[in-house]
């Protein structure tokens, strides 16, 4: 994007920042038991409706679209692990900001051009962080709607399959839009942190 601002980061020297530390799914319901549980939304949803087909078609094409709305409900999991780490991170980067004579005023929004809780965001973006398929946006989108990750019996269908990205999409937008100007973005050449995937508890 050619209208990019970026802060005008004091000195010359690169800032490091806290380690991005991003949480394995925690223990939960395991595996068989969220496929039930999809079995039991295709059943109550009549996602399949009257087909003319042999019962042991039909219960295959059951089981196989359970499995496919337990997958699509592992990465929705998955998402909001990597948005409540995001988030944690930003709170981390805050506390180092304020503890810094250089970063403090920064975030300050009484000094333009100033950074929001999004130019953090922006920057993991920058950085090309990977993420396994994890869109970044999405992930804090999501975890900005949910606190913790809901069961998947609290979802539709619908919304596994079609609408989740465009309401995490919103969230996230929304979020960002918050603050009355566009929060200007952090220069990536200027700071450095390291990305921890840490094991599943």
């Amino acid at each position: 994007m050619a209208d990019r601002r970026y802060i005008d980061v004091p000195g010359s020297a690169t800032h490091e920042l806290p380690p991005l530390l991003v949480h394995g799914t925690q223990e939960g319901t395991p595996l068989s038991e969220v496929v039930d549980m999809a079995a039991g939304m295709v059943d109550a949803e009549d996602i399949l409706g009257d087909v003319p087909a042999a019962e042991g078609v039909i219960e295959q094409r059951k089981y196989d679209l359970a499995l496919n709305l337990a997958d699509q409900y592992m990465r929705l999991v998955a998402h909001w692990q990597w948005g409540d780490s995001i988030l944690e991170w930003i709170r981390q980067c805050e506390i180092t900001f304020e503890a810094s004579e250089g970063l403090r005023t920064l975030l300050h929004p009484d000094i333009w051009p100033h950074a929001g809780r999004s130019s953090f965001v922006n920057l993991l973006l920058e950085k090309s962080v990977p993420t396994h398929g994890v869109g970044v946006e999405n992930a804090v989108g999501l975890r900005l709607t949910f606190r913790q990750p809901p069961p998947i019996d609290c979802f539709s269908n619908q919304f596994l399959f079609y609408l989740n990205p465009t309401l995490t999409t919103t969230a996230y937008q929304t979020w960002a839009r918050l603050a009355i100007d566009s929060p200007a973005l952090f220069p990536p050449d200027r700071f450095y942190f390291q990305v921890v995937e840490m094991p599943t508890v």
